[in-house]
Parts: C-alpha cells; structure tokens; sequence
C-alpha cells in the first residue's frame, strides 16, 4: 500500500468535565463501524495499524481512555476505573450518534467490552476480546501491578526499546530491536524537553486491583455476549489469560471463536497474520 489512509483527531468531553481523545478512521461502507479500546497503561497507537490494514473498508475508532495519550488526566484518581470508561464511551458515541459499534478490547479494553455489553446491549454488535476473560491469572496481575505507575524515562529511544526489550522478552520473543523501538513509540511519548516518557498518568495505579481470579459477576458480564459473534484471542505464552480460562469462555460463547495466536504472551499485538485473518473472519460475521 502506497497511500496510508487518512485519519482525523477529535476530542469529546466526559460528564465529569474531561477532554478526550479519540482517533477516527471514515469510511463511507455503511458497515458497522469498529470502537477500539486500549489496554491499562496503552492508548490508541496500539490500533493505528488497523485503519491502514482496513484500508477505508469500515469506519474504525480508537479511543484514548481517561489518562491516556491525548486525553485529559483525570482529577480524581478514583474514576479510574471501568465503570467511568464505559460510561466515557457511551457519551461518545451518542455525541457522534453512533447507536451500535463491534468492539475490539485488549486486556482492560476487553473488560469494558464486557461490562458494555451487559450494561449497554443495544450498542455491541460483536466483539474482540483480546488476551482477557472474567478470571485474570495472578500472575500475569503481579507483573502489571509492578511495572505500572513506575515514572521511567528515557534519553533516547534506543534505550526505551532496549528496557523494553529485557522486560518482555518473554512476550514477543522473534521481536528484533526494530520492532521493539516500534513497540516502545506505541509506549512513550517524547516529552517537551525531549525525554522519552511513558504516555499515561502515573496516578493510574492508585485504584488499580492487585487480586486476581475471577468473579460471578464478570461471568455474568460475559453471558451479554452469548449470542453476538465473539472473537476470543489468546496469547500462547499468556501469563495473564489461561487456556482453561478461554476454553470455559467457549462453552458460553454460542457464536464465539477462540484463536491462539502461537509464540506471543500478554497481549497479542494484533498485527500478527493470524489475528488478522481472525478479525477478518469476526467481521465478516458482523456484516
């Protein structure tokens, strides 16, 4: 592809008075357009290659949650939290009137999806859940738990991706030192005296919940999903999303798929062949 399509910053306002973030990818399809919600410390740039990969086919949005990239830090840390980014989506989408979306959701962004679709049915036609279910391993959580809220910068991006690199080998192991300095500009951000910084607020981890399992009521959550088509990616090396876990999904999910996206943990970068040939599928079975 030659020409990258072309996609347009706009901004929103949440209830509670902030300004946020979203990138939007039009198309003029009539196809049901895709919402993109990041992980817990990750903003939209996770999914910009998605509106290149889509090449105008479908309108896709990505929003940058509370804290992220772009959008307004939150001044009270304690809305932080799901319930405030569902909330902060819906007010999006009726701004934009936009009655019904596919949701594509890694690790956090799934758990809004969940929790989207039992609050708000009528807004999912279908879902991506990537890397995340109703039981969290605990594992996977004490390693989150460690890392995030931690201010590291950086002079260069060599060393961001070289940080990178010996922190999570054991996510993408076949990365080379390019794809890490491509993995840590989805990360950082150049600040204005030019140190390289993560891109969210470090007050994130204050609400942040360190108990991992599962819960009677994100099952619940999940049930919303029963009978919209559902795709359910799972990294081989997940330490966060068992395979148990995506099994049982399974067993409720009646138009769900389950992928493993093989030599890739938490989360798969959806740039992977066999991601993308997964998303093609689910969106196929949209519309």
């Amino acid at each position: 592809m030659t020409d990258r399509i072309a996609h347009e910053d706009r901004y929103w306002q949440s209830d509670d008075g902030l300004k946020l973030h979203y990138r939007d990818y039009p198309s003029a399809s009539g196809k049901t357009p895709i919402i993109c919600v990041p992980g817990l410390t990750r903003n939209v740039r996770d999914f910009e290659h998605l509106g290149q990969w889509l090449n105008g086919e479908r309108r896709i949005i990505m929003v940058n949650l509370r804290g992220r990239g772009e959008s307004e830090y939150a001044k009270d840390s304690a809305t932080y939290n799901a319930k405030s980014y569902v909330e902060d989506i819906v007010k999006l989408m009726d701004e934009i009137d936009l009655p019904k979306a596919i949701f594509f959701g890694t690790s956090l962004g799934g758990i809004v999806t969940m929790i989207m679709a039992h609050k708000h049915p009528e807004r999912v036609a279908g879902a991506l859940l990537n890397d995340i279910g109703p039981e969290i391993d605990q594992r996977g959580l004490d390693r989150i738990g460690e890392n995030v809220g931690l201010g590291r910068s950086f002079d260069t991006w060599a060393h961001a991706a070289r940080d990178l690199a010996e922190s999570s080998a054991n996510i993408y192991p076949d990365y080379s030192l390019k794809d890490w300095i491509g993995f840590a500009k989805k990360l950082y951000r150049m600040n204005s005296s030019g140190r390289i910084k993560l891109d969210y607020d470090m007050k994130i981890s204050e609400p942040f919940e360190r108990k991992g399992g599962g819960s009677d009521a994100m099952w619940r959550m999940l049930e919303s999903l029963k009978k919209l088509p559902t795709l359910v990616l799972r990294g081989e090396r997940s330490d966060l999303f068992s395979d148990a876990t995506a099994k049982k999904m399974m067993n409720i999910l009646e138009n769900g798929e389950l992928v493993t996206v093989a030599r890739v943990g938490h989360a798969p970068s959806l740039e992977e062949p066999r991601s993308l040939d997964a998303i093609a599928a689910l969106l196929q079975r949209v519309d």
